[in-house]
């Protein structure tokens, strides 16, 4: 029977699911509204008596039915269509010399504020007012790289004032706009290596605060990723004065669940900043999947981008990059060793 032969088909569960990945693999048509639609169409579901499958729009129509005015299957799929919708956008931010308010840029594409201010962090990740903001730091960071003045460069990049970028000069560049012009070779990290129960444990600082926590077990190997994750740093081996920072990281990494008073200065992308900050949400003793620590952060479909982050992660423990686990509940993948990672997170079972 039709119904039966339908329901059998492998492409009947993609029209059921309303899978937006089969947009474009197959169409089908509904006997009793004479349309065809795409897998990912949102109309109710049809009865399978009715539903036959097209390999195009084109083989559906040749069979006497018309595109619905829904899901526009002759139409790019939706996801493309938001996604050109969005580099429209992007590309208009970035030509644009004065920041373009939210209006202005939902009127460019023909879509309401809030719908288009939805659209875009789905995409990108960023709102546009974040979006331009980046933007506008990285044609700082590339003025100062090529050895532009700081106001130059700052107010050639569209910020209206010093003091807007000055306030934002941290986590745009993570440091001081004048270090970067120089590459960074102005900026002091000084280091030292403890011992711990886990092995060896480097922590570094800066004028700001720790910017590098790692465990391992060999000193040299250390000194020598500290060099490879801050290569225009100067890293200089701290005299005796340093000693107290040193036992105040190896007592988090003996006790990780009390924390650590110590500023840190973390640097990072935009989106590296909002994984480790979600990091630090997680309470000792509780671990989250990368899709888990995906959704805190708004970004459902991100995970990969989110494993990525906690892999980038410098400041072991204090961001407890730890606590997360892969999605069946496995704790494989951890840049200083799985058996660190299920010792820390013993550590603070046990409070």
């Amino acid at each position: 029977m039709q119904m039966d032969s339908t329901v059998d088909d492998p492409r009947w569960m993609k029209l059921v699911a309303r899978d937006a990945s089969a947009d474009g693999a197959f169409v089908y048509s509904v006997a009793t509204t004479g349309i065809y639609c795409r897998p990912s169409c949102p109309a109710r579901t049809p009865n399978a008596r009715n539903v036959a499958f097209h390999v195009d729009p084109a083989a559906a129509e040749a069979a006497g039915f018309r595109p619905c005015k829904r899901c526009l299957p002759t139409e790019a799929p939706l996801a493309e269509r938001q996604a050109a919708i969005v580099a429209a956008a992007c590309r208009r931010i970035e030509a644009t010399e004065d920041p373009l308010s939210l209006g202005e840029l939902a009127d460019g594409v023909g879509l309401s504020p809030h719908h288009f201010h939805r659209m875009f962090k789905a995409i990108t990740g960023l709102t546009p007012k974040g979006y331009g903001d980046a933007h506008r730091a990285r044609r700082v960071r590339e003025a100062l790289g090529r050895g532009a003045q700081v106001t130059e460069a700052l107010y050639d990049a569209g910020f209206g004032s010093s003091g807007r970028f000055y306030a934002a000069a941290d986590a745009a560049l993570g440091m001081l706009p004048a270090v970067y012009r120089k590459g960074g070779a102005a900026a002091d990290i000084r280091y030292g290596i403890g011992d711990s129960s886990l092995g060896r444990v480097l922590a570094a600082s800066s004028d700001r605060g720790i910017c590098s926590i790692m465990l391992g077990d060999d000193d040299t190997e250390l000194v020598a990723d500290l060099g490879r994750r801050f290569p225009n740093a100067r890293t200089i081996e701290a005299d005796g004065d340093f000693q107290a920072t040193i036992d105040a990281v190896v007592a988090l990494v003996e006790e990780p669940a009390h924390g650590l008073s110590l500023p840190l200065d973390i640097r990072g992308t935009a989106f590296q900043r909002r994984v480790w900050q979600a990091l630090q949400a997680i309470p000792a003793g509780e671990t989250r999947s990368y899709a888990g620590l995906a959704r805190a952060i708004g970004e459902p479909r991100a995970a990969r981008a989110v494993a990525a982050a906690c892999a980038a992660n410098k400041i072991a423990v204090a961001v407890p990059c730890h606590r997360v686990i892969h999605s069946d509940g496995s704790d494989r993948g951890y840049r200083w060793g799985v058996e660190r990672k299920r010792a820390l997170l013993a550590k603070e079972e046990r409070g």
